[in-house]
C-alpha cells in the first residue's frame, strides 16, 4: 500500500509538473550534463575546468531559483557564455550538450525578460564564434552552429510567447468565470431581498386585513349581537386568510431552489384548480420553453391563478384555456373563458378586480404588461414578460 500511494503521489506531481521548465526536466538535465561531463569531455583541463565551473552555475541557479530569481538568472547566464567559450574544440561533444540546455532554460523561463534573452543569445553567438575562430574551425561550422542557434533560440521564444498567451488566456478566463459568479450571486441575493420584502408585504397586509375583521366579527357577537354580521365578517376573514396563504406561498416557492420550471409550475395550477372547481382547463404550450428570472415566473403563476378564481367566480364550470406562448421575443400568457355575463367586473382601465390590478402592478416590477377585457365573446386575460 505504501509504495501504491507513492507512485500516485509521483504521478501526480509529475501532471502537476511544468514540462519544459519543471523540476523533473531539470533532473533530466542535470543528470545529462554530469554524464557527458564524464563520458564525453576530451580530456584537455582547462575544458573540463570550464565545463565545471558552467555545472556549478547551474547549480547555483536550480539552488537559488525559487528565492532569488534575478541572481539565478544571472548564474545561468554565466553558465551558457562559458561552454560557448570552449563549444569549438574538436572531439568536444559536451561543450554544445552544456550550451543549448543552458540557453534553452534560459530563453523558457517564463518571466525572463526578452531583452536579457536577446542579449544572452546575441553575445553566446559572438562568444561561440570568437572561439571557433581561435580553434581554427572552418567556415561552413562557423556560419552552421550560430545559425542552428538562432532558430533554435526563435523556436524557444516562439513557444514561451504561445504558453504566456495560454496561461493569461486561462487567467482572464478564470477571472471573467469569477466575475460572472459574483454578478449571478449577487442577483440572486437581490432577488431573494425582492422577494423577502414582498413576502413582509403580503403577511404585514392579509394580517392586518384579517385582524380589523375578526375584530369588527367580535364587536358584532358581544356588543351587538349581530351573529348574521358577525358570520360575514367570519366569511371574509377565511377569505383574506386563504388569499395571503396563496400569496405567501408563492413568494416561498420563488426562494426554493427546487421550484419546477414554469411550464410544469402553471400544470400543477392548473391540474390543482381542475380538481378543486369540477372545470375544464386546457393548457397549452407553444415554442421552446426557456428560464425566465423567477420574479418574472412568480408574476406570471399569480396572474394565471387570479384569473382561473375569476373565471370560477364569474363563470363557474365553463372551460378555460390558458395558453403559454414562448414563441416571440417576449413570453405571454394568456387565459380565456366565456365573458361574464356582469360586464361590471371590467374597469376603465382594462383590468378586472384588484386582485388583477394587483398582478399588474407586480409584472410592471419586472418590465411585464397586463391586459384584460372581452375579446370575442370571451374574457381574456394577456401577460407578457421579456424573455
Amino acid at each position: 500500500m505504501g509504495l501504491r500511494r507513492l507512485g500516485r503521489r509521483g504521478v501526480q506531481l509529475i501532471k502537476a509538473d511544468d514540462p519544459e521548465t519543471g523540476w523533473l526536466v531539470r533532473i533530466v538535465v542535470s543528470a545529462l550534463l554530469g554524464w557527458s561531463l564524464v563520458f564525453l569531455t576530451p580530456p584537455s583541463l582547462a575544458v573540463r575546468a570550464v565545463l565545471v565551473a558552467s555545472l556549478a552555475c547551474w547549480g547555483a541557479f536550480l539552488v537559488a531559483d525559487t528565492r532569488w530569481p534575478r541572481f539565478a538568472r544571472g548564474a545561468l547566464a554565466l553558465a551558457t557564455l562559458l561552454p560557448a567559450t570552449v563549444a569549438g574544440v574538436p572531439q568536444s561533444a559536451s561543450a554544445p550538450i552544456f550550451l543549448y540546455s543552458m540557453l534553452f532554460t534560459f530563453v523558457l523561463l517564463p518571466r525572463t525578460p526578452m531583452r536579457a534573452i536577446l542579449a544572452l543569445t546575441g553575445a553566446t553567438i559572438v562568444v561561440f564564434l570568437t572561439g571557433m575562430w581561435l580553434t581554427g574551425r572552418g567556415p561552413t561550422a562557423m556560419l552552421t552552429q550560430p545559425a542552428l542557434i538562432a532558430v533554435l533560440v526563435l523556436f524557444s521564444v516562439h513557444r514561451r510567447e504561445y504558453r504566456l498567451r495560454a496561461e493569461q488566456t486561462a487567467m482572464l478566463l478564470e477571472q471573467t468565470s469569477r466575475t460572472q459568479e459574483a454578478q449571478a450571486q449577487a442577483a440572486a441575493l437581490s432577488e431573494r431581498a425582492r422577494i423577502a420584502r414582498e413576502l413582509h408585504d403580503v403577511l404585514a397586509h392579509s394580517l392586518g386585513a384579517l385582524r380589523v375583521q375578526l375584530e369588527v366579527a367580535e364587536v358584532q357577537l358581544t356588543e351587538k349581537g349581530d351573529i348574521g354580521g358577525a358570520a360575514a365578517r367570519i366569511r371574509q376573514a377565511r377569505r383574506l386568510a386563504g388569499d395571503g396563504l396563496v400569496e405567501a406561498r408563492s413568494a416561498v416557492a420563488a426562494l426554493r431552489t427546487d421550484t419546477p420550471p414554469l411550464p410544469h409550475a402553471l400544470g400543477d395550477l392548473v391540474a390543482a384548480h381542475r380538481a378543486d372547481h369540477l372545470a375544464t382547463v386546457a393548457l397549452h404550450t407553444e415554442g421552446s420553453p426557456r428560464g425566465l428570472p423567477s420574479g418574472a415566473e412568480v408574476s406570471l403563476l399569480r396572474t394565471t391563478r387570479e384569473a382561473l378564481t375569476n373565471a370560477a367566480k364569474h363563470a363557474p364550470g365553463a372551460p378555460v384555456a390558458v395558453t403559454l406562448d414562448y414563441r416571440g421575443p417576449a413570453v405571454r400568457l394568456t387565459v380565456r373563458n366565456p365573458a361574464p355575463v356582469d360586464s361590471a367586473t371590467a374597469t376603465d382601465d382594462g383590468v378586472g378586480g384588484h386582485g388583477l390590478i394587483g398582478a399588474r402592478e407586480r409584472l410592471a416590477l419586472v418590465g411585464g404588461t397586463l391586459e384584460a377585457g372581452v375579446v370575442d365573446g370571451a374574457w381574456r386575460v394577456t401577460a407578457e414578460v421579456p424573455g
